[in-house]
């Protein structure tokens, strides 16, 4: 067998797999903001008509995922293997989801960089010739990731300059052993990183380190340069943790990282939208992936993209104790045809 392992942390797939569906969900706000006509679905409140929060991120999430599987001409039975994850303790949003599904279930959590982790993960299971199809997901809600991490929005709350809005919405997306569309040929597992950073509303500097060292392993791991890229995404480091990370590549790397390097939580949302630094979550990178990313494909002003979510592995528990946040970043290429 061909070895598949470039340097110590990214993955070459010897046979990429290929997204044959893609889809994003959305709450009001988000469509409201510059990409809101690339998403298949913007929805008008919140509540999406349930009498939750959290089953409204279940209800996003299902739908994604159909979207997806009906924009592949599949249905759940047709996939192998069902990954998903979300913000929410015990991941319930991704577990209900799946038990809607119906199809075998594994639940991933890396808070915000999960889009990635979840391609990334069904790519290796594509393949390493266990999976013919993988149906991948992940969400979050603003109300329901307030409401755990910090205070319900009821509350009203203060909110610092740069603190980040969790994003409402959900993404989906099919890989395929075969079929037409973008292919996953690369991926860069990141390491847990820990800097120093307490404040939970920081995370953009929390994670910063971790989406700079996972920048800087892929391009040394695979021999190639930023401008090798049409597109180089974080997930959702928003404006400060973005700037942040530009300059720990130059600094620990001398790398360079030009025009093409941006933020999914910056595109997101308009700067007049009241969301501070920028969008968080794990339907950040997922619904602009999913959604904008994959139309910008279809129009070709993208050929290759490096997707690199990044994750704040904190918890209710573990903030109110003082502990510092680690991070994490992985990478995932996707190039269209």
């Amino acid at each position: 067998m061909a070895e598949k392992r470039l340097g110590r942390q990214t993955v070459a797939f010897q046979n990429p797999p290929v997204i044959v569906g893609m889809a994003a969900v959305a709450g009001p706000k988000e469509g409201e903001g510059p990409l809101g006509a690339d998403f298949d679905h913007v929805y008008r409140d919140v509540t999406l008509g349930q009498d939750s929060f959290e089953k409204a991120e279940r209800e996003m999430m299902k739908n994604a995922c159909l979207t997806a599987l009906q924009k592949a001409g599949l249905t759940p039975a047709d996939v192998d293997f069902f990954l998903a994850g979300d913000l929410l303790n015990q991941i319930i949003t991704a577990s209900f989801t799946a038990l809607e599904i119906g199809a075998p279930y594994l639940g991933v959590y890396g808070a915000c960089s999960t889009s990635a982790e979840g391609l990334a993960l069904a790519a290796m299971l594509i393949d390493g010739g266990f999976a013919r199809r993988v149906l991948v997901a992940c969400s979050s809600h603003n109300a329901t990731a307030e409401r755990q991490y910090r205070y319900p929005v009821e509350y009203g709350g203060q909110r610092k300059p740069y603190s980040q809005w969790t994003v409402t919405g959900a993404g989906a997306a099919v890989l395929s052993r075969e079929g037409e569309g973008p292919r996953v040929t690369h991926a860069t597992l990141g390491k847990v990183f820990d800097h120093g950073v307490k404040d939970p509303y920081n995370q953009g500097a929390a994670m910063a380190p971790a989406a700079a060292d996972t920048i800087v392993r892929h391009l040394l791991d695979t021999g190639r340069r930023p401008e090798d890229y049409d597109l180089i995404a974080t997930g959702d480091l928003a404006r400060f943790g973005h700037q942040l990370a530009r300059e720990l590549v130059a600094r620990d790397a001398g790398i360079t990282l030009g025009d093409n390097f941006t933020d999914c939580g910056i595109l997101i949302y308009r700067e007049d939208q009241g969301v501070h630094s920028g969008g968080s979550g794990c339907a950040c990178s997922a619904v602009v992936t999913f959604g904008h990313f994959a139309r910008e494909m279809e129009r070709g002003r993208i050929r290759r993209l490096l997707l690199v979510a990044t994750g704040a592995l904190l918890s209710t528990t573990s903030a109110q104790q003082g502990e510092n946040i680690p991070a994490v970043a992985h990478g995932v290429v996707i190039e269209a045809r």
